[in-house]
């Protein structure tokens, strides 16, 4: 069975940048200054204010694999590290590109795909008028798509949810903040033209997860 891994970096847009509309209604219910800063901070999280900057994909069987990423006004050569190509291009080429690559896999592995990357490559697909290759959000319990934020959680039936850091750490696996970005840190990476760097910090998360995937695969998921 061929599988494969991906995982999303996203960056929002400027607040000022929004219609007025818009604004009232991100606002709404937002009193006290740091619910405001809150909000205006979280613009990353949503497909309708944000885009889809990094998508990296990682095959966990030959380790070989891609990150796409945006570099707005600055066209790089495509370049490879550790097995990983990396190559940029707009948000529409990356996801074109995802796409392309996703359809030849059985399987596919994220964690908390089911949760932000999936509805999010979605949405701004239609956004730029791609239709889906693959149906990103199968049955939750037997398809082909294997979230390991469920499968960690046995389908939210634990008490605490935890992030890829927190599992990182329990199973002494590198996490992608050992290198001192984390997730909050990718809108002001972006402005400040570190294209490489987010590429890179997307490229750890596949490793990251691969590493966590291996340990669910053989001591957690359930063979009879």
């Amino acid at each position: 069975m061929s599988r494969i891994i991906f995982d999303i970096e996203t960056c929002g847009t400027e607040f000022g940048s929004l219609d007025p509309a818009v604004q009232e209604y991100f606002l709404k219910g937002a009193v006290a200054e740091e619910e405001v800063i809150r909000v205006k901070e979280g613009l990353s999280l949503y497909p309708l204010t944000a885009e889809v900057i990094t998508i990296g994909m990682l095959n966990p069987d030959t380790g070989k694999g891609a990150v796409y990423f945006q570099t707005p006004g600055d066209m790089l050569l495509p370049f490879e590290e550790e097995g990983i190509l990396y190559e940029c291009g707009t948000e529409k080429e990356i996801l074109e590109k995802f796409w392309s690559a996703i359809r030849t896999y059985d399987q596919f592995i994220t964690f908390n795909g089911r949760g932000f990357d999936c509805p999010f490559i979605l949405i701004r697909s239609a956004r730029h008028k791609i239709k889906p290759l693959r149906e990103l959000m199968p049955n939750r319990y037997s398809g082909p798509h294997i979230d390991l934020f469920d499968q960690l959680s046995f389908f939210g039936t634990s008490r605490k949810r935890f992030s890829l850091d927190m599992w990182c750490r329990t199973f002494d696996i590198k996490s992608p903040k050992a290198d001192g970005i984390s997730g909050r840190d990718v809108k002001e990476l972006f402005g400040a033209k570190r294209y490489i760097d987010i590429a890179r910090y997307c490229a750890g998360d596949l490793r990251a997860t691969k590493e966590l995937f291996l340990i669910w695969e053989n001591y957690l998921k359930f063979s009879p």
